[in-house]
């Protein structure tokens, strides 16, 4: 795998005052002990999020028929819709809802979300980068269709995503303001101000002794960006103002660092097979991870602050409509796999 020169990072301030990102607030909570199996308001998570999912699936489909030249497209498919938790669509969606926005609205952004997320897998997994073998229990798409054919077919994702959202906000109506400022949040969460960054820092971190601030500079830019413009894109698009969308920021924001916490845990403690990718490559590679620097325990009650920091920014808004993002936020904290 190629190697990039080490160098020094400037980490982003913390993300909340009280430092939550860096400390464990005097706790010693776990994140098993804090709440077992989630609300008991009535409300399921998992069927909120396999209706949503299934609204994207179908647009997903639509979306991306398979034309020529074949190879190109059934490598884009194979990807694309191979299933996953649809998180980051689930979670623009629900922000869209939050603010009073309606699904249909959503989920033009909902399925380019996707196209971005499915495009930094396939790049992510090449033997230039991660060098992996196994996707959701299937070779990865470069080993399916080879390495130039998996290139380009995250290439032509990514320029799908954006003709995607573009063209969907004018067919449902969504003001041109709106849709222009979702392009560009988008836009920034996939280069220099997020997933780009993300992962040049995390390949210059291979083998060398990192600090807590550069691994959250990695982990806030190649994991958080985007499903923090998800849920900032979908605040956008449903008509939110400057304080809901500023609020779904830094809810996103620690989801998106409490799911990379949680992944990395897992990586860890559960094999291949739970997982459905390869587990214990990042401890192989010699990678920082949240484990093996706080220890697991120490990674579970970060992630316990995390959840508690995300719940607490939903706070501010109706909470008769906050359901699924608090339950969202349960569900990424507790995921097995």
């Amino acid at each position: 795998m190629a190697k990039v020169a080490p160098f020094r990072v400037q980490p982003r301030p913390p993300l909340c005052r009280d430092r939550v990102m860096l400390k464990f607030c005097g706790r010693n909570t776990s994140i098993h002990a804090t709440m077992e199996g989630g609300g008991d308001d009535g409300f399921s998570i998992e069927r909120y999020m396999a209706s949503k999912a299934a609204t994207v699936n179908e647009e997903l489909n639509r979306s991306l028929p398979l034309q020529h030249p074949e190879c190109l497209h059934e490598s884009m498919r194979y990807s694309l819709l191979a299933g996953g938790k649809r998180v980051r669509p689930v979670l623009a969606i629900a922000a869209c809802e939050l603010v009073g926005g309606d699904e249909a609205a959503a989920a033009p952004l909902a399925c380019a979300v996707e196209m971005v997320h499915a495009m930094s897998l396939i790049h992510d997994d090449l033997p230039c980068m991660d060098d992996d073998d196994l996707r959701r229990g299937r070779p990865t798409n470069h080993v399916a269709f080879g390495v130039s054919t998996a290139l380009l077919a995250g290439d032509a994702l990514l320029a799908l995503s954006f003709e995607h959202l573009a063209r969907g906000c004018a067919e449902h109506g969504v003001p041109a303001d709106r849709a222009l400022r979702a392009v560009a949040e988008l836009a920034n969460a996939v280069g220099t101000g997020g997933l780009v960054a993300g992962q040049v820092v995390d390949m210059a971190s291979e083998g060398v002794d990192v600090s807590l601030g550069t691994l959250e500079y990695i982990h806030m830019h190649k994991t958080a960006r985007l499903l923090e413009a998800a849920a900032v894109c979908g605040a956008i698009v449903g008509g939110g103002g400057q304080g809901e969308i500023e609020g779904m920021r830094r809810y996103a924001r620690l989801v998106g660092l409490l799911f990379q916490v949680v992944d990395d845990v897992l990586d860890v403690t559960r094999t291949s097979e739970q997982l459905g990718k390869t587990a214990g490559k990042d401890l192989a590679t010699g990678k920082a991870t949240y484990p093996k620097l706080m220890g697991i325990d120490g990674a579970r009650a970060y992630a316990a602050d995390l959840l508690v920091g995300a719940e607490a920014e939903l706070q501010r808004f109706d909470p008769t409509r906050t359901e699924p993002l608090r339950h969202l936020a349960r569900f990424i904290a507790y995921r097995q796999h």
